[in-house]
């Protein structure tokens, strides 16, 4: 009996072991060749799949999602024969996997030496600036020259994107310099234009500030003129009206007279032969007795001392004319 129970473990293990062998489970969003007699046979998709045991070889999965690539910086030479190093990344996606495991050996070291060679290719006919500027031409001419050439080996790129460009250290210094200049430049720019602006401004605020003045002063001006007119008016229609007694202007002439002597400037003043009237006036209502003052007479030419004529002064009170040739 112990022979037979040992062949009976072996054939169930046997048994086992094909099962084991025939039933292949594929996971979501993976594919899995399969080579009959070493020719390809058919790609397992994802769930429960059954093979031939020891006829089908059933090769590791594929995985179909979008993959995240990155490459390592590759030196490239502008078209002014400037060194940088470029950094991309790319995404692409499995789509056929047939072919991606026949017809070429290995598809990711195939794209990264395409993108290399394909961005050698675009930036050599650039100039540094343009390689620092156009991004977006450069991804989308490498994403068009490597989704034409990976079509055949059943990948599809979706995008391509420029990580990084590293210009030499020199050409970063005279840029920072440059930069520096034209920050530079724009504030000098700014804080002119703001200088001229509020020069602008307080040049519009006096212009309006002096015209209101001058109006003001006109204004002010004007109703001062009108109060003089009518307190002339006024003072012109009493004068009429009550018919004043000549004593009263005789007395008006003498308040004037302390008048006429104010100011640091006056050397001489000059009494009118109305002032001689008004005080003759008044001499002979307060003082009956009292001869009248005699007229003025006629001024005489007037004195040169030394080639200088001298004014002459007249004396109130007297009015008789004086030189004094120290005025």
């Amino acid at each position: 009996m112990e022979p037979l129970l040992i062949i009976a473990l072996v054939v169930v293990l046997f048994v086992l072991a094909v099962f084991v062998k025939a039933v292949r489970i594929v996971p979501q969003a993976r594919a899995r060749n399969v080579e009959r007699l070493g020719r390809y046979h058919r790609t397992l998709n994802p769930g429960l799949n059954v093979v031939v045991p020891f006829v089908d070889r059933v090769y590791p999965a594929i995985d179909l999602r979008e993959q995240v690539v990155t490459f390592a910086p590759q030196p490239v030479i502008t078209e002014d024969n400037l060194v940088v190093e470029i950094d991309t990344v790319l995404y692409f996606q499995v789509t056929d996997p047939r072919s991606a495991a026949y017809e070429i050996a290995s598809y990711l070291q195939a794209v990264e030496q395409l993108t290399v060679t394909t961005l050698r290719n675009v930036v050599g006919s650039m100039d540094l600036e343009q390689t620092l500027t156009s991004r977006d031409e450069i991804n989308s001419r490498l994403r068009g020259v490597l989704d034409e050439a990976t079509g055949r080996w059943g990948l599809r790129v979706n995008r391509v994107e420029i990580k990084a460009v590293e210009p030499p250290k020199s050409i970063k210094d005279a840029m920072e310099k440059q930069m520096r200049a034209e920050r530079d430049k724009r504030a000098s720019i700014l804080a002119a234009e703001g200088a001229r602006a509020s020069q602008i401004l307080t040049a519009e605020g006096d212009k309006q500030g002096a015209i209101l003045r001058a109006e003001g002063e006109r204004a002010a001006a004007i109703l001062r003129a009108e109060g003089q007119s009518r307190s002339i008016d006024q003072v012109f229609s009493a004068v009429h009206r009550n018919d004043l007694d000549p004593k009263v202007l005789a007395y008006q002439y003498l308040q004037t007279l302390p008048e006429l002597a104010k100011g640091d400037g006056n050397t001489f003043w000059v009494i009118p032969s109305e002032v001689t009237s008004a005080l003759s006036g008044i001499a002979q209502a307060f003082g009956p007795g009292t001869p009248p003052a005699p007229p003025v007479t006629p001024p005489a030419p007037p004195a040169v001392t030394n080639g200088h004529p001298v004014e002459p002064q007249i004396t109130a009170g007297t009015g008789r004319e004086t030189t004094d040739p120290g005025l």
